[in-house]
């Protein structure tokens, strides 16, 4: 895949596009994807993912802090590169693209910039000004402008339709069996790891307190996970805990992201690391103690590894 940032002065053999902000690149994504890659090869043409960064709402909600996105550009793009597709052209999305019209947008950057031959859409399909393009003004357009178009049915999990808003409301919603399924993968965290209070060292199983790579990034609900973690290209299995840490914080305090890594005893402040939620375990308790929270945290990895392993 040739990735592109910006639609200047390209070319394409007979391109055929879809276009969206694909976040999380999920089941539903995946499908109209494979559909872009078979129909250009019927056309003889080239198969073209266009997606936006910075994600619209952050440009149309004056930042919007209540943002919570299921893929950092940087995982979105790695994501997209392993469909198989020849291009995939970024586009900044910023005030001016925001106010093309539906027309416009088809019209001087869909035909004029990229040549587009067939367009490929989603069921739920809209663009341009205010969301004004859906499939039926697509059709009218395909007909002034001379392309042709198709509209892929969604995707059906468990008799409900696959969504990035499905997703988000499942992960935090205790439903990370869900959510992954989905996605069609483990769910994909990264942070750094930085400096914590040392309770884990203290009560004998030692954490990597992470701070989440982007501030938008979802995190899902409150728990404890069973996950894998891959740092410096090595694969470990662990046990992850969010929350508050009610058992020895007084007063609520800041959310909090721990790992247990399994047999794992290197320092790796400031390291970066991947966590990939695969079971979540329990909800988030207080305990009475510190003694009955180790008693726990035992029976966490126990169950995580029986899981894992």
């Amino acid at each position: 895949m040739e990735v592109h940032k910006g639609f200047k002065n390209l070319s394409f053999r007979n391109p055929v596009v879809t276009m969206g902000i694909f976040d999380g690149v999920h089941r539903g994504h995946a499908v109209i994807i494979k559909r872009l890659i078979a129909r250009a090869i019927e056309l003889n043409g080239e198969s073209v993912i266009i997606t936006f960064d910075p994600h619209p709402r952050l440009i149309l909600e004056c930042g919007s802090e209540n943002l919570s996105i299921l893929s950092t550009t940087e995982e979105k793009l790695a994501l997209l590169k392993r469909t198989g597709a020849d291009h995939l052209i970024v586009i900044e999305f910023d005030r001016q693209l925001s106010s093309l019209t539906a027309a416009d947008f088809i019209k001087k950057i869909l035909i004029d910039e990229i040549g587009m031959k067939h367009l490929i859409v989603g069921y739920d399909h809209h663009f341009g000004h205010k969301g004004s393009g859906d499939f039926e003004t697509i059709k009218e357009f395909a007909k002034l402008f001379g392309f042709t178009v198709e509209r892929i049915a969604g995707v059906e999990d468990e008799g409900l339709i696959i969504s990035s808003s499905r997703i988000r409301e499942a992960l935090i919603s205790r439903r990370l069996d869900e959510a992954n399924r989905c996605l069609g993968y483990d769910y994909l965290l990264k942070g750094r790891v930085v400096e914590g209070m040392k309770l884990g060292r203290r009560l004998g199983f030692p954490t990597a307190n992470i701070k989440p790579e982007d501030k938008f990034k979802l995190i899902p609900a409150n728990g404890v996970y069973a996950v894998g973690v891959n740092i410096n290209r090595q694969k470990y299995n662990a046990v992850l805990s969010i929350g508050f840490n009610p058992t020895v914080r007084k007063q609520p305090g800041e959310r909090s992201i721990e790992a247990h890594i399994f047999d794992f005893e290197d320092d790796i402040y400031n390291e970066d690391l991947e966590i990939e939620f695969k079971f979540r375990l329990r909800d988030e308790m207080k305990f009475k103690d510190k003694k009955e929270l180790a008693g726990q945290l035992k029976i966490d990895k126990e169950n995580a590894i029986k899981l894992l392993t």
